[in-house]
């Protein structure tokens, strides 16, 4: 599949505005349940129709990988973590799975570059096994990063062929907000004491090794930040480019998306550079405690919809904020008008 995505088409601005007048005649003042109204009324313009449908089946997908910055110190767990959480997903162990749970999702397991074996069932579009440490050199060739974007594609394709409705990317992989700080950091020209956050709870030595680690590999990315392939390749890694692709694919395939923290948050930085407009079919599900996730959403001009200071990955945030949808939606679809409860409107 090619890495060049075809024209955004934005959600429909018409049905948007069909929305806005369905709230305006709804049992409640214009306006009185804020963003609720607003969320509500994207949903319609994405799906299309007004009031919107109910969602059917709410999908995430975590991709995992590992990165070969870790040995450098830069995280509070070893990489074997990354290998041991894909087994705890596809047991139903994880945070993601049990917020999923709550939320009416179901959770899949990509592997696109752990350092390990994993089952045929979440490793058929495995790339490599780890990444180069992006400090001194690339985390992928151009071809493997290609092929990762390319996999991420197909991943949106697979589920918005079966049925998926709205989509959550996740994250696993130890080490894996070093190079998503250096990613938003070179496209949003930031520097690196902007961006380095303490990822899984690192001391201060640690943290100090991040932050130079990131400085380095920063250096490097700058030389590329025209090519968002080249970038990926140089600073990024298998899942991060596939993040990348599966999010960009989502909104070529008109489906809205909940954006995970800061790692989903710099592979949708990149996706916004791979398809312009993509943007318009994400929310922010909330903004993670890492300062580049702040930055990265500044960037692409979206506003959480929580601030719980979560910082775990997985998808987790996103899922938690998936019930702010689903009500968005019934409220827009289910509460009675002024006419038809026999409420006075105002004159």
């Amino acid at each position: 599949m090619s890495t060049e995505f075809p024209p955004v088409e934005p959600p429909d601005e018409t049905v948007l505005r069909e929305a806005e007048a369905r709230h305006a005649v709804l049992t409640k003042p214009v306006g009185s349940l804020g963003r609720l109204e607003e969320l509500g009324n994207w949903i319609a313009a994405c799906q299309g129709v007004v009031p919107p449908k109910p969602f059917v089946r709410p999908r995430v997908v975590v991709f995992a990988g590992d990165h070969g910055i870790t040995a450098q110190g830069v995280s509070a767990y070893p990489s074997e973590v990354t290998g041991q959480m894909v087994a705890n997903f596809l047991t139903g162990g994880a945070a993601v799975n049990v917020l999923a749970q709550v939320a009416g999702a179901t959770v899949r397991v990509v592997d696109m570059a752990v350092d390990s074996d994993t089952p045929a069932a979440v490793s058929s579009h495995k790339v490599r096994r780890s990444s180069g440490s992006i400090d001194r050199e690339d985390a992928l060739t151009r071809e493997q990063c290609e092929l990762a974007i390319a996999a991420g594609r197909a991943v949106a394709d697979e589920e918005v062929d079966a049925g998926a409705d709205v989509l959550i990317a996740g994250d696993m992989g130890i080490g894996n907000t070093t190079p998503a700080a250096v990613l938003i950091a070179s496209l949003t020209g930031s520097e690196p004491v902007a961006v380095v956050g303490r990822g899984t709870g690192i001391d201060d030595q640690a943290w100090m090794r991040k932050t130079a680690a990131i400085r380095d590999a920063l250096r490097r990315a700058r030389l590329v930040i025209s090519d968002p392939i080249a970038l990926l390749a140089t600073a990024g890694g298998a899942d991060l480019a596939a993040m990348a692709g599966f999010l960009a694919q989502a909104a070529v395939r008109r489906t809205p998306v909940v954006l995970d923290g800061v790692v989903v948050g710099a592979a949708a930085v990149v996706a916004e550079e791979l398809a312009p407009g993509a943007r318009e079919w994400w929310v922010a599900g909330h903004q993670s405690a890492e300062p580049a996730h702040a930055i990265a959403l500044g960037h692409l001009n979206l506003k959480p919809l929580l601030e719980f200071e979560m910082r775990l990955g997985e998808g987790s945030g996103a899922v938690a904020a998936l019930p702010l949808l689903i009500s968005a939606v019934k409220v827009l679809a289910e509460m009675a008008t002024f006419e038809s409860a026999g409420v006075t409107n105002k004159e």
